[in-house]
C-alpha cells in the first residue's frame, strides 16, 4: 500500500473539516476524490503533505508513519503536493522554478537530465525559461508547478483542481499527462478534481466525500445512480 490515511480529523479552529476520514492507495494507481466545494478534500490533501496538522488519525506513507512530520520531509520521502491555483513563484522565471522543485535533491546530473524531461514532456516551457512565471498562461502555469513537483521525482503525486479555469484542450492535455505518469512514469496519483465525469474516466478508484466524511467508495461510481444525479448530470 503506497499511502494508508485512517481516521484523518482536520479542523480549522473549532470548525471540524475533515470528520474522520479514511482513504487508501495502493502503488501504481489514479485514485480520484470527488465532491463538492467545502466537502474537506483539498484539506485532506494538505493534511497528508503535511501542510495543516491532524487533530486526530494516521497516515502511513509505503509503510512509514508521517502523521504530524513537516512538510518539507514528507517531500523529501516521496510526497508532493501541487495546489490548486497554480502557485507558480511568479517573479521567477520558468527555469528556476523548475530547478526550485529539485532544492532537497543533490545529484545534479541527474536533475539536468530530468529538467531536459521535463521540457520535452511541456514543450511550451521550452521557449519560456528565462520568462517570469506569473506571465505564462494559466494552462502554462498549470505545466509548470505539475512539471516543477515532477522535478522532486515523487512517488505520489496528488494534484488538487488541475482542471480549475482551463480551456477545454488544455485540461484534456493535463489528463493525458496524468494517465502518462502512470503508464509510463510508474507514479501513484491521488486526484482532487471537479471535473467528475473526468476523474471517474481515469482513476482506478475513487472517494465521494461529502462535508468532511466519506459518503462513498469504490471502482464503478460512475454508474452508482447516486453519483450520476449528484456529479455527472445524469
Amino acid at each position: 500500500m503506497m499511502l494508508a490515511a485512517s481516521d484523518i480529523h482536520v479542523s480549522y479552529g473549532k470548525i471540524a473539516a475533515v470528520k474522520g476520514v479514511s482513504i487508501e492507495i495502493g502503488h501504481g494507481e489514479i485514485v480520484a476524490l470527488i465532491g463538492p466545494n467545502g466537502a474537506g478534500k483539498s484539506t485532506l490533501l494538505k493534511a497528508i503533505a503535511g501542510l495543516l496538522p491532524v487533530g486526530r488519525g494516521k497516515i502511513v506513507f509505503d509503510g512509514d508513519d508521517i502523521t504530524g512530520r513537516a512538510a518539507a520531509e514528507v517531500m523529501r520521502q516521496g510526497l508532493a503536493l501541487v495546489l490548486e491555483g497554480r502557485s507558480t513563484l511568479k517573479h521567477m522565471t520558468v527555469r528556476e522554478n523548475l530547478v526550485l522543485g529539485a532544492y532537497a535533491r543533490n545529484d545534479h546530473r541527474a536533475i539536468a537530465g530530468d529538467l531536459e524531461q521535463m521540457l520535452a514532456r511541456f514543450p511550451a516551457l521550452r521557449d519560456r525559461l528565462k520568462q517570469r512565471a506569473g506571465t505564462l498562461s494559466g494552462g502554462e502555469q498549470q505545466m509548470l508547478v505539475i512539471a516543477r513537483a515532477l522535478m522532486s521525482r515523487p512517488r505520489l503525486l496528488m494534484l488538487d483542481e488541475p482542471s480549475l479555469g482551463l480551456a477545454p484542450l488544455v485540461t484534456a492535455r493535463i489528463f493525458e499527462l496524468v494517465q502518462a505518469l502512470k503508464t509510463l512514469d510508474k507514479v501513484t496519483v491521488l486526484l482532487v478534481e471537479q471535473n467528475a465525469n473526468q476523474a471517474l474516466q481515469l482513476a482506478d478508484r475513487a472517494y465521494v466525500l461529502e462535508n468532511g466524511v466519506v459518503a462513498l467508495e469504490g471502482q464503478e461510481l460512475a454508474r452508482d445512480p447516486r453519483v450520476q444525479e449528484a456529479y455527472l448530470g445524469v
